[in-house]
């Protein structure tokens, strides 16, 4: 089952796929934020339809300690409209420490900041895809 991870941010939108399997996360685009949510959602759709994903998984920010603070309101808040304007299922999945993890693979890579920058947010996307992926794996065994 192909699945599109969604790391929201205020600025841009990270996105990964997955392999048609449902195995590997690969880092897509990042999007620019348009001026509403339903322009967001419209570009989503669009990546849905083209690699014919069957569902969505947005990165939910909790706090380290894992409770729910303003960044994650903000997300379901944001994954309540999504759910009416996708024709798929949306998911959320825990995104702590992804975009440091994307950062650190990066500078261990020797990428520069600003190229870590143009990048960050779709690697961001992409494990914590990986991380979903992952974790359906384990409930299926």
């Amino acid at each position: 089952m192909r699945s599109v991870g969604v790391d929201l941010g205020s600025k841009r939108i990270g996105i990964a796929v997955s392999d048609s399997s449902g195995t590997i996360a690969s880092p897509l685009v990042v999007i620019a934020r348009g001026s509403n949510h339903s322009q967001d959602h419209k570009k989503i759709q669009e990546i849905i339809n083209e690699y014919e994903a069957e569902c969505v998984v947005v990165g939910m920010p909790l706090t380290l300690a894992g409770a729910i603070g303003p960044a994650a309101r903000l997300a379901l808040d944001e994954i309540k409209e999504m759910t009416k304007s996708l024709t798929v299922p949306v998911h959320s999945h825990d995104e702590r420490l992804t975009t440091k993890t994307a950062n650190e693979s990066m500078i261990e890579a020797n990428m520069n900041a600003q190229a870590r920058r143009k990048v960050v947010d779709k690697i961001a996307a992409a494990v914590m895809l990986q991380g979903w992926l992952d974790h359906v794996d384990r409930l299926k065994s």
